[in-house]
């Protein structure tokens, strides 16, 4: 998971907890991943991570910060990213700052720089629908550090994603298969229609005390286009 604007990530959406019901009251939430590796969409961008992440929603509205801060090598990714979402019913629509810089000495670190040809922040438009036995996710970068397409311009660099949850022999399984839907170099140099994720996770609760216990989950992520294979485990608190 390369150029910086490669780089820039986050989440997943997979790492982001959108609401899937409008809440009554104001809800906040607050947790971290353990991650032996950082893959995003079929993408390496670095060894093993704390992801903290905070949260807060209210009526469907929700704000979520969501970090990554790799701690094996000083290039390892250094990540925030914040999510404006609004949810009701299945249909969940919003708005995500990623931003994310690296430790080598060209990569821009000031936060509040928006120079579209200076900045580290990729901004980027989603929206998806969870039917219950799928979940279906378009996402599309609209400023910031965008890739470019074949003729040179800005690619508005898209993905599109589908999600199966399953439960099979005790556990909770996630399938997901994701492709980049036209050419961009923000995804591992796609030149059109390239399926760069496809993914199984499996999660198991771990009971540390009869009253506490720890999700621990592996998952095997392929990215066709690229020929890459990984393995990634981690721990969530």
């Amino acid at each position: 998971m390369n150029r910086l604007f490669k780089m820039c990530a986050a989440c997943a959406a997979l790492a982001l907890p959108f609401m899937a019901n409008a809440q009554d009251k104001v809800e906040a939430t607050v947790g971290a991943d353990l991650v032996s590796n950082y893959i995003w969409r079929g993408q390496d961008m670095g060894s093993a991570a704390i992801q903290p992440s905070v949260g807060v929603a209210y009526k469907g509205l929700s704000l979520t910060a969501w970090g990554s801060y790799g701690f094996v090598s000083k290039d390892d990714t250094k990540e925030l990213d914040f999510t404006l979402a609004y949810s009701v019913g299945g249909f969940t629509v919003g708005i995500t700052d990623y931003y994310c810089v690296n430790g080598s000495s060209n990569c821009p670190v000031k936060y509040f720089l928006y120079d579209a040809n200076k900045t580290a922040h990729v901004f980027e438009a989603n929206v998806g629908y969870d039917f219950g036995i799928l979940s279906l996710n378009w996402f599309t970068n609209f400023a910031g550090a965008d890739g470019q397409s074949k003729s040179g311009k800005r690619a508005y660099s898209s993905y599109v994603e589908v999600g199966v949850p399953f439960t099979f022999g005790g556990i909770e399984w996630g399938f997901t298969l994701g492709a980049v839907p036209y050419a961009t170099d923000y995804y591992a140099d796609a030149s059109g229609f390239a399926v760069t994720n496809v993914s199984l996770q499996a999660t198991k609760e771990i009971k540390i005390t009869p009253t506490f216990s720890l999700p621990l989950f592996g998952a095997i992520t392929a990215n066709p286009s690229t020929q890459s294979l990984f393995f990634t485990a981690g721990v969530s608190f």
